[in-house]
């Protein structure tokens, strides 16, 4: 007890005269020092620094609040023991903060990890071995300070990780040849309890992880997970490998421990002196948490210049669905805040963290992440989520909705989610490594976030996603994002969904409720959503995505490069001044009277709908105005679907740009453009804006403008009355909920046609006949020839995203 004492009373002395050094010096803070030689019975002068953060943090704490405080890191490694956890009692003040900074920005690197000293010798075919005398888990490893890859196969084709060659996603399935789980290759495998199955979702919705337990009596892997993804499916057939078999190891950069014996192998790629080189492993999930309470908040904290590395993956602990969706979540990250006010992380640089780089949890006002450059994540490059309990009748797995048991009270419960947060100037690329069903900007359950200047690309999904409606407000601007969905499907480089408490998967049914409750669709969100002065670029998929309910959203001033805007169905989206290069807008599934306006905006070709025909108002309109645009390909494309009541003012022209091959998409003074009401916007406020960033920061390629009809829908056919197309791409994909382009949809059913009467209904898409796939319209043209129709036929449909069989009658 004396000795706590006497050590309480050496701190608050030290306090003490660390501020009273300053008291003829008002206006200079006081300066903590730490160095990684430090000593933590020092007095944490420049001369004489502590050793830990604990240290700095005690005596910090006696002065917060009455003098601006910073503690200061000098140049070096610091290798955490522990969490650095900041709590209410360490707060800073508006005017005293708390400042946690390197003394050179970018040369103060905080580890959650540890330095390994070991003694290598030959194995055999290239391989080293090493005795490791520490007691410890080694989950990943790294030589000179890039991450190297557990034992595996499929190994890296062309110097990559099979399981995130994006390469291989999008043109060609890998070699059949290279399952992991074929039975005579885990036959091969003596002791394959602790490796991992990691395998994309079969629909490319993201990807599940397995643990691997043993084998089974069959001599299959027994497994444990797959709970990654909140609509579950069968793993990928070919998308998918195992990592950490010792059999495996078997190319250079590739690892394995033995835990049992305290042995690490390693092949050393060539130009790698294991003699010299550093070796280091993770221990940590998080290195610093910011935890506090509405109450009693953490406040006026401020990290800068830090460099933050070494954090476990946790993939196996991402459980937590969230609303609705696809999305599972691990509400932690390399920085954690949790009940915190007016703290910022500014200038550092977040280097290849296992899991979430940052995590924003549940109540939180004010964070700022500004000037940051995050790579290499392996889940999340920035993730903010709220409390599902602040959520009025949360649903969690896609599906109906029950309407008459739903509360109808607006807006949410309580305030236990982040709020007036800001992204900014940031940096973002190569998430998800670990983890595929990420974003580099996740939001979900929160209200006003804004993004702003933010450099992503090089994602495996969606740069920035919006999960849900639940709270809204939030405004995405000056952003440059591309080079997205390298790794999936279905999905865009702005990405969102609204499956709130109006959505159903009926669309017929959510009609009806709004009719009775006009302002359903808007129960859940306190304030629109705004997508504004940025440019996007997607080559697998949609420039900007508003899928399944995307409700209340503001979308102008973007140039968008190449995947076109999808509005799937939802209410009240205003779409204006925009500029979709080389495609157009992509109608999908629109409720009648959905609210939708589409005006101002330049486009390269006819609108492309999936199964509109449920969108038709009683007068055929779609939406509340689609109308005033500027078409630069041709009449034709402009009068596509006059019928239903689109473009009886837009006009047909050359934009005239003003330098389209640089990116200058601004139109000059005799452009028709101006004539629909376009209005010019800054082509040189996308993205990050610190120079040190931009010094390194990719730019997308931008596209030569197709002035002319590059294509649209394909042809529309006849069949039994019925105006059918084949299934041609991704967005009739999508809306259909297939897991391949493949069929032929129902376009129009007419209530006389032979198929009305047989069953089928307008949306339905054939894709099996008498037990066979069905491609296209010439297979089922072929197939239906081929035989006399009879009593007793089946057609495999899908109907609502689910398959289900029609017998001819």
């Amino acid at each position: 007890m004396n000795r706590i004492v006497r050590q309480s009373n050496s701190v608050l002395i030290l306090a003490i005269a660390l501020m009273g050094s300053f008291v003829s010096c008002q206006q200079h803070p006081v300066e903590i020092f730490i160095a990684p030689t430090g000593n933590d019975n020092a007095s944490g002068t420049r001369a004489q620094p502590v050793l830990t953060f604990e240290k700095a943090n005690e005596i910090a704490a006696l002065l917060s609040g009455k003098k601006e405080v910073h503690i200061i890191l000098s140049d070096g490694m610091y290798y955490l023991p522990s969490t650095v956890v900041f709590t209410p009692e360490h707060s800073g003040s508006e005017k005293y903060p708390v400042i946690v900074r390197a003394a050179n920005e970018g040369k103060a690197i905080i580890s959650g990890g540890d330095k390994l000293h070991l003694d290598w010798e030959p194995y055999k075919n290239g391989i080293y071995k090493a005795s490791v005398s520490k007691d410890v888990i080694i989950d990943q490893l790294y030589i000179n300070g890039d991450r190297q890859r557990m034992a595996r196969f499929p190994n890296a084709a062309d110097g990559k990780n099979v399981f995130d060659a994006w390469d291989l996603v999008h043109t060609g399935d890998p070699d059949p040849g290279n399952d992991p789980l074929d039975a005579e290759r885990v036959a091969s495998w003596s002791q394959p309890e602790g490796a991992y199955v990691h395998a994309m979702h079969k629909s490319l919705w993201g990807d599940m992880h397995w643990l691997v337990t043993g084998k089974n009596a069959d001599g299959s892997l027994a497994l444990e997970g797959g709970w990654q993804n909140n609509r579950p499916s069968p793993m990928h057939p070919r998308y998918r490998m195992v990592e950490n078999i010792f059999e495996e190891l078997d190319a250079p950069g590739e690892w394995y421990y033995n835990k049992d014996e305290k042995t690490l192998y390693y092949y050393p790629p060539p130009g790698v002196d294991l003699a010299s080189a550093t070796i280091e492993i993770v221990r940590l999930k998080h290195l610093i948490e910011f935890r506090g309470t509405k109450e009693k908040p953490v406040r006026f904290i401020r990290l800068e210049g830090l460099v933050f590395r070494h954090a476990a993956r946790t993939f196996m602990e991402n459980k937590e669905p969230l609303l609705r969706s696809d999305w599972t979540i691990y509400r932690g990250g390399g920085v954690l805040f949790d009940g915190a006010e007016d703290c910022t992380v500014s200038d550092c640089v977040f280097d290849q963290l296992g899991g979430n780089s940052i995590f924003v949890n549940n109540y939180n006002r004010r964070i700022s992440i500004k000037s940051c450059y995050i790579h290499h994540s392996g889940a999340n490059g920035i993730a903010f989520a709220g409390d599902p309990e602040m959520v009025r009748s949360p649903l969690f797995r896609y599906g109906k909705q029950d309407f008459e048991r739903m509360e109808r009270t607006p807006g949410p419960k309580g305030d236990n989610y982040p709020s007036d947060c800001m992204v900014e100037d940031c940096l973002i690329t190569m998430t998800g490594r670990d983890e595929k069903q990420t974003a580099a900007v996740q939001i979900s359950m929160s209200h006003e976030i804004t993004v702003r200047h933010a450099s992503i690309y090089d994602v495996p999904r969606a740069g920035i996603n919006i999960s849900e409606g639940t709270f809204g407000g939030h405004v995405i601007e000056y952003c440059d994002v591309f080079n997205t969905v390298l790794e999936t499907g279905d999905h865009g480089s702005f990405n969102s969904w609204g499956r709130d408490r109006f959505w159903t998967p009926d669309i017929n049914e959510t009609v009806k409720e709004v009719e009775k409750q006009p302002d359903l669709p808007t129960l859940d969100m306190l304030a629109p959503n705004t997508i504004r002065n940025s440019r996007w670029r997607c080559d697998h998929g949609w420039d900007i995505d508003l899928d399944d309910g995307s409700t209340w959203y503001f979308i102008y001033n973007n140039v968008l490069l190449n995947g076109g805007l999808k509005m799937r169905e939802g209410y009240y989206r205003t779409a204006t001044n925009n500029i979709i290069l080389n495609n157009s807008l992509h109608p999908h599934v629109w409720y009648p009277n959905s609210g939708d306006i589409f005006k101002h905006n330049i486009v390269f070709g006819a609108y492309r709908p999936a199964i509109m025909q449920r969108g038709i108002a009683p007068d055929g309109q779609w939406g509340a105005e689609l109308d005033s645009n500027l078409f630069a390909t041709n009449h034709a494309d402009r009068m596509k679907f006059s019928q239903n009541g689109c473009d009886e003012h837009s006009l047909v022209g050359n934009p005239l740009f003003v330098d389209a091959e640089t990116g200058d998409f601004r139109v000059q003074d005799q452009s028709p453009a101006l004539q629909i009401g376009f209005q010019n916007f800054p082509m040189n406020a996308f993205g990050v804006v610190s120079e040190k960033l931009r010094k390194i920061a990719k730019q997308p390629e931008i596209p030569k403008p197709m002035l002319s009809d590059t294509g649209g829908p394909g042809s529309v056919y006849q069949l039994f009355g019925a105006s059918v197309k084949n299934v041609e791409t991704p967005g009739e994909q999508s809306a259909a909920g297939l897991e391949d382009i493949r069929g032929v949809v129902l376009l129009h059913v007419p209530e006389h046609s032979a198929l009305k009467k047989q069953g089928f209904q307008t949306g339905d898409v054939i894709v099996k006949f008498e037990g066979a796939d069905i491609k296209n319209f010439a297979q089922l043209q072929d197939a239906t020839q081929a035989i006399q129709f009879k009593e007793g036929m089946e057609f495999g449909i899908i109907r609502n995203q689910l398959e289900q069989n029609l017998i001819w009658k």
